[in-house]
């Protein structure tokens, strides 16, 4: 019984940690006054029907170029043959290695007005004036964010076509159906539901993102939320603002699960035609050298070349590197990223834990909720948090909670905890489903019960699952650039943030090896996966 109840008080607590944000932000809508509501009013008939357009063109031009890349590419790699495509299947998800911000600072460094390539092309033909449109342009935002998310429907299409749909295109081949009506009525409904899933995931990256909207002068709802806040120095207005994109994430979120279910139902009709051996097209003109362009035009543009234009800095003059300072960046990313991947490990082994042993509706809903954070965008945490914040020093004023909160790590690993758990839960839970229910019983039945069963029976065979939730936080929280920010502890500067504002400073040759460290970082998850997703791999 003791353990039992020391068990419901940790999931109490991960509850309460978990739920305060969203709370926080719901619950602003029951303080309200004049001066909030003349904010919100003089914000409405101004720049919120800006935000609104801007966010819905940049969420709609996304959303098409990552389905139209992502799934041709999926297409490409899956039911076609041809030289070069292992190396296609791996290189298609560079692109992940790439935090869109850095993107941003690198085709800004080489395409502006003042960059090598307009200035070279201006020195040789004599021209004069702009040589291309502006890069800080709306149009210049989604061409970032669709060559750095479309591998997040690449992944999901990848997956569902490499299940089910070549077994069925061989079957409709076998029948007579030319190609096109194969790659029409057979591959695209299969892997229909895994586009709608990877083009949710892809949007809720867009909704979520302030590196770039900001670097780029584009007004969203991400920056309108940090312009309430931080320039009209209302808490209270911004949360309200906050409100929005919260469900607008969560409709997304939604659609995004019920994609999923329609996925895993697929999966269970398609396996039946595994009875037909699958047979990858092979290709040879034309139609090869279409394929190669499907495939080698978004790793160029998505990682190739921004880490080329990165590089050229660097070569270009060492001595404006900030090299003092890139050790101490580097430290503070690194202690953040470990700190945050070792408690988010272990809440996420309690609550998997939880849900093994006691499926009950208090452990189903905490589980839920804490899979749900990492839809929640840094903009939303950051707010919910400091917002209870402000409400403790109103009543108290003699509370040291706001020191806490924002001149020691606790704000930003709690922020980081809130968003990430999610990710160290999913690995967990991707490892116990690979453990029979029948070892949990013949342990019971040798009297191994309670944390021992966790300790010598679940742990042994959790090591791979919990190294790699500890590594996909810990690169999450290196990359993680709005709650670091604005809750960074004063002179903690991290590898992200020092970026950013090199970049907004126009130092973007200096902005170049912070920048670097990151794709670095970003490449061991992208590795792992690729291993994972490699024929015959042990999963």
């Amino acid at each position: 019984m003791p353990l039992r109840w020391l068990q419901r008080f940790f999931l109490l607590l991960i509850l309460v940690m978990l739920c305060v944000p969203v709370l926080a932000v719901m619950g602003s809508w029951l303080q309200w006054d004049v001066v909030t509501a003349d904010i919100l009013q003089q914000m409405g008939s101004t720049v919120l029907p800006d935000y609104a357009w801007t966010t819905l063109r940049l969420c709609l031009m996304v959303a098409l170029g990552t389905v139209v890349i992502g799934s041709a590419s999926a297409a490409a790699v899956t039911l076609f043959e041809f030289p070069g495509r292992r190396v296609a299947e791996w290189a298609l998800l560079l692109p992940l290695a790439m935090p869109a911000y850095v993107v941003a600072y690198a085709y800004t460094d080489f395409l502006q007005f003042s960059g090598p390539l307009q200035t070279g092309l201006r020195a040789v033909f004599g021209l004069e004036g702009r040589v291309f449109p502006e890069v800080r342009s709306l149009g210049g935002a989604a061409w970032v964010f669709t060559f750095s998310l479309y591998p997040y429907v690449y992944l999901l299409a990848r997956t569902a076509l490499g299940e089910r749909a070549t077994h069925l295109m061989e079957a409709a081949r076998l029948l007579g159906a030319p190609m096109s009506r194969r790659i029409r009525e057979v591959a695209l409904p299969l892997a229909r539901p895994a586009i709608a899933a990877g083009a949710a995931l892809a949007l809720m990256e867009t909704l979520a993102d302030f590196g770039v909207s900001s670097y780029f002068g584009i007004q969203t709802f991400s920056a309108g939320i940090y312009k309430a806040w931080l320039a009209m120095d209302n808490r209270i207005a911004a949360a309200q603002l906050a409100t929005v994109l919260l469900v607008v994430v969560m409709v997304l979120l939604n659609l995004e699960h019920r994609a999923q279910k329609r996925m895993r139902f697929s999966s269970v009709r398609g396996a039946r035609a595994g009875a037909v051996e699958a047979q990858a097209a092979p290709l040879a003109g034309i139609r090869l050298a279409a394929v190669w362009v499907v495939c080698t035009v978004p790793v160029l543009l998505g990682f190739v070349l921004p880490v080329i234009f990165m590089l050229r800095p660097l070569a270009a003059d060492w001595s404006v590197l900030p090299w003092t300072g890139f050790v101490a960046w580097s430290y503070n990313s690194v202690r953040l990223g470990l700190v945050t991947a070792l408690v988010a490990v272990a809440m996420a082994l309690l609550l998997a834990f939880s849900a093994r042993r006691e499926a009950g509706r208090f452990t189903r809903a905490v589980v839920q909720l804490a899979g749900l954070g990492y839809a929640i965008p840094g903009a939303v945490i950051v707010v919910g948090l400091l917002l209870p914040v402000g409400w403790l020093q109103a009543v108290a004023p003699d509370t040291r909670i706001g020191y806490v909160m924002t001149a020691t790590a606790f704000g930003l690993v709690w922020a980081y905890l809130v968003r990430f758990c999610a990710v160290a839960l999913q690995s967990v839970q991707s490892g116990y489903a690979r453990i029979p229910a029948s070892f949990d019983d013949s342990a019971r039945m040798l009297g191994t019960a309670g944390f021992g069963l966790m300790r010598r029976v679940h742990w042994p065979l959790l090591r791979r699952s919990t190294a790699a939730a500890a590594l996909l936080v810990f690169v999450d929280v290196m990359k993680e650039l709005p709650a670091t920010l604005v809750l960074r502890p004063f002179n903690s500067d991290t590898l992200a943030v020092v970026a950013y504002q090199l970049a907004r400073d126009e130092r973007l040759g200096e902005a170049a090896l912070p920048s670097l460290a990151l794709v670095l970082v970003g490449l061991i998850p992208v590795i792992l996966l690729s291993r994972t997703l490699r024929p015959g791999s042990r999963r």
